[in-house]
Parts: C-alpha cells; structure tokens; sequence
C-alpha cells in the first residue's frame, strides 16, 4: 500500500526530513573523497550523482515503520534494518555483523544488549537516522523523545546511544513546531529539557553556551564533530550547527561539513533537523542538490514525490 503524504502532515513533515537527511548525509560523505577537498573550502559542491550511505538507508527504515505502523514497532524496525542492509553503504562493522545476524534469524535484543562485552552501543547510528520520526511527533516533542528511544534498542543499548537518539528527534520535533522554528537558544533549551542526565546533555548544555560563537571549528573542538563516532562526540556540535542554521538549509550544511570530522553523519543529522521546520524555502535543500542526490529506496511505502 502506498500511502499518500499530502493527506497526513506527519508523513508531510516526515519525508521533508528524510529528504533534507539524505542530502546531508550524500553531499557530506563526497567531501572524503580527496578531490573534492579543495570545493569544500570554496563551499563548492562536486557533480553528481551524489548516493547515500548508512544513514540514509536506516532513517529510511525508521520512515518506513511509522508509516506502516503508526508508531515505532521494534520487531518491524528490526526486520526492516536486516532486509535492507546493503554493507556496502558504509555501515560500522559491528552494526554490519549484528544486522547479518538478524538476518539470519537472531533475536535483537541478545544480539544488541551483547555488543562491546555487554555495555551496548554508544555510536552515532541510532541518533543519524532518526530525525524523520521527530518531525513525525512534531505535535507532541516528549512522546519523540519516547519513541526515539524506542527505536534505538534494535542496534544502540548504552545510555548515550539511546540519549543521542531522543536528542535529535527531539530537536526535528521542536523544528517541526505547528508555531514555527524555535529560536536557536529555544532549541537547545527544549531538547536539554526533555532528555535524561547523560553526557550527551551536558555536551548540548555546553553547546547552548557556545551560540554565539562564530568560529564553528572551535565549537567542534570543545564538542567533537563525530571523528570518535560516538554519540556524545557527534550530537551536540551537530545540533548546535542546527540550532543556529534553522532556514537556512545551504548555511547549516557548509558550517557543519567544514569542520570535517563524519561529515556523511553530522551533515544528515542537520539536513534532518533542519529540513523538519517549517521556515520557508530556505528549509528545504537547494534543487541541485535533491536532483544530484540519490533517489530514495522505492520500499518506503509512501509517496516519495
């Protein structure tokens, strides 16, 4: 069944970020290829066809779920990673194998609570795919915080995996607002308020405190930018670049990717967010850009437009 967006303002709002993820997420990732280094310093971007990685091909499913389902459905969520796992998108090794092994018939929560000697994940993958789901919940930002929590169990069971998750959803809700975007000081006070203590938190406090800088590789520098590929490494620099590039999708790119560290992730995690509000045409990816990006899976049983 396909689904049509324009009758559901959540699918609406759902695939405008899903959209904005998988610009980010393809764009970001051309700039580890050597040759481009030098367009990304004139904030130029290379020829197309741009595809997308990981992070795209997960959010997808995450998409995908609330569609059929209406609500995030952990099983079905975990399914849906498996059946779609293309290792070649650039997955970390550890997801990879998990994912085969859930392929292969294994249950999900052994196989994710047993990662890294029992402690669970605490990469950057459970909080790069889950944007969509918070302009989802744009109407209700605390039960997207529920839900990414939720969502992150399948791969990602340490605290600040899961943390990151229900801070970037919470960030595409409060975007998504029915009232508009929040300020970029409202933004990072509504997400520090609706998630748990965590190092996650006191990173985006920090984060909140560094708003008025202009320098954002100093940012980064206090923050991280994803070279750890962590979440409390990659969240907070890439929500504060989305707090302060709020309409103005092509802004927030450039000071996101310039900093280098996981581009493909903290530029997907902004596009995410970004994308999500309700700012205008600035929101929204430049056409170049959505015309050299990869198309979206034809799996998502929605209305890709």
């Amino acid at each position: 069944m396909i689904a049509d967006s324009s009758s559901d303002p959540r699918l609406e709002r759902a695939l405008a970020s899903l959209r904005g993820l998988a610009v980010g997420d393809a764009l970001g990732a051309q700039f580890f290829v050597p040759a481009n280094y030098p367009l990304l310093k004139r904030r130029e971007v290379p020829p197309g066809p741009w595809p997308w990685t990981d992070d795209t091909e997960m959010a997808s499913s995450v998409l995908s779920v609330l569609a059929r389902h209406g609500r995030i459905d952990q099983d079905a969520l975990a399914r849906s990673f498996a059946t779609h796992h293309d290792e070649g998108r650039g997955y970390g090794p550890a997801v990879s194998r998990l994912l085969q092994s859930l392929e292969g018939g294994g249950d999900w929560r052994q196989l994710a609570s047993a990662m890294f000697k029992g402690q669970g994940s605490w990469g950057n993958g459970a909080a790069m795919r889950v944007a969509p789901l918070g302009a989802w919940y744009a109407d209700d930002p605390e039960q997207a915080t529920h839900q990414a929590e939720i969502s992150a169990y399948p791969t990602h069971q340490h605290r600040e995996g899961v943390v990151g998750s229900m801070a970037v959803a919470a960030a595409a809700a409060l975007a998504a607002a029915p009232s508009g975007p929040p300020t970029p000081e409202a933004l990072l006070d509504g997400v520090i308020a609706l998630i748990p203590r965590s190092a996650v938190g006191a990173a985006l406090r920090r984060a909140r405190d560094m708003l008025d800088y202009g320098d954002a590789t100093t940012v980064a520098a206090v923050l991280g930018c994803g070279r750890r590929t962590s979440a409390h490494d990659t969240v907070p620099f890439a929500l504060w670049s989305a707090a302060r590039g709020l309409g103005d999708f092509q802004r927030a790119f450039w000071v996101t990717a310039q900093v280098g560290g996981d581009m493909d992730t903290t530029c997907a995690i902004v596009g995410g967010v970004v994308a999500s509000g309700r700012g205008g045409l600035g929101s929204e990816p430049p056409e170049l850009w959505r015309e050299r990006t990869e198309k979206l899976p034809d799996w998502i049983p929605v209305e890709v437009g």
